[in-house]
């Protein structure tokens, strides 16, 4: 039987990320994150309805508020106004974030003897964050090979090379509930549609030649 723990934003990456590690799995354990984020309650709603849709066996919701308490980005502190067109690394990026989020995840397989871990990381077309890229994962594997008493955990990566508009036409075949998904980065009843996040996933969205099922702020 393969055991998995998927990390689940609530995002539509992380989403397509379940939806195949649901068809690849016998068993799911859906791990998310409250770290201070600033649409943490939208996020942990779609959380529970995804993990609802997917039926994981369990379903964390782990305290991470001190990723917020240390600040450094403009998705903790309300403060710092997010980048609309950011040069190199976004502020949007949470100081090593994927690392200490995949290092909880490796501690709870370790427990529940799963042999897989999910993370719905993209490289190609999105943020340019350097915990996104395939050498960082690749480098965190040599650590959970070297670090833990099983050393048979892989991290997967499903959707780490395809782009936004590869991600909606995959979710669509796979029958990917996008409606229970958020990407922005500032709202939480309507999305704001101007965040990079948002423009990211709009843009796919069009692409594909589909409509975003999710709500979106008018725009003046």
């Amino acid at each position: 039987m393969i055991k998995a723990i998927v990390l689940l934003s609530g995002g539509m990456d992380s989403l397509l990320t379940a939806a195949i590690a649901a068809k690849e799995c016998d068993e799911l354990l859906f791990l998310h994150f409250a770290y201070g984020q600033r649409t943490q309650d939208k996020e942990q709603d779609c959380f529970r309805a995804i993990a609802a849709h997917y039926q994981a066996k369990e379903a964390s919701i782990v305290d991470y508020r001190w990723l917020a308490d240390i600040g450094g980005s403009a998705l903790t502190d309300s403060k710092i106004e997010i980048d609309q067109h950011p040069d190199g690394i976004p502020n949007t990026y949470v100081p090593f974030r994927n690392a200490s989020m995949l290092s909880a995840a490796v501690a709870w397989a370790e427990v529940k003897t799963a042999t897989r871990i999910y993370i719905g990381a993209v490289e190609e077309d999105s943020s340019g964050y350097p915990d996104c890229r395939q050498s960082f994962f690749e480098a965190m594997q040599s650590v959970i090979r070297l670090g833990t008493k099983a050393a048979n955990i892989r991290i997967h990566t499903p959707v780490l090379h395809m782009s936004k508009k590869d991600i909606v036409l995959k979710g669509m075949e796979l029958n990917v509930p996008f409606e229970l998904s958020w990407s922005c980065y500032k709202d939480s009843d309507a999305a704001c549609g101007v965040c990079p996040s948002c423009v990211l996933r709009l843009k796919a969205f069009a692409q594909a030649g589909l409509r975003d099922p999710i709500p979106y702020r008018e725009q003046s």
